[in-house]
């Protein structure tokens, strides 16, 4: 079995705001409470490779990864995907940013699978991505909106 997750927040603040500050994976432990570090390893056009550091969890420990992104601004979506895959076997994400009359649909996929003998399993994973990613789809939300303000 594999987990899925489909979150979205609509986000009071015009498209090319929210399009830069999003995808701006440098400045991330400002902009989600859930990370420590955001190091760029590498660019090439719209696409970055970078290692993501999160704070320590609720056990101490301290997860790390390395990702990389692709983003497509002529349609506003992004694929991701985890290059050092820790205890899943794959993570590939997608967001899309969907313009509407009362700001942005920001919306975040995330498909993965766990490998056996992980922390957890895919349901227990589903459940703590869905709400971590609304945890920090709010904060978003309300830091764009602020800068839009």
């Amino acid at each position: 079995m594999a987990g899925h997750t489909d979150n979205s927040v609509l986000i009071a603040a015009p498209l090319d705001l929210v399009w830069e500050m999003t995808n701006d994976v440098a400045s991330w432990p400002e902009l989600f409470s859930e990370y420590a570090s955001a190091e760029i390893l590498h660019r090439d056009g719209d696409t970055v490779r970078f290692r993501l550091t999160m704070h320590p969890d609720e056990a101490g420990r301290v997860w790390s990864w390395v990702s990389e992104r692709t983003a497509d601004p002529a349609t506003h979506t992004v694929r991701a995907r985890r290059i050092e895959t820790g205890a899943f076997k794959y993570m590939n994400l997608f967001w899309e940013y969907v313009p509407r009359d009362d700001g942005v649909l920001m919306r975040w996929v995330q498909d993965f699978e766990l490998k056996p003998g992980a922390h957890t399993d895919d349901e227990g994973m589903t459940a703590h991505l869905n709400r971590t990613s609304r945890a920090q789809q709010d904060r978003i939300r309300d830091l764009v909106e602020k800068a839009a303000a």
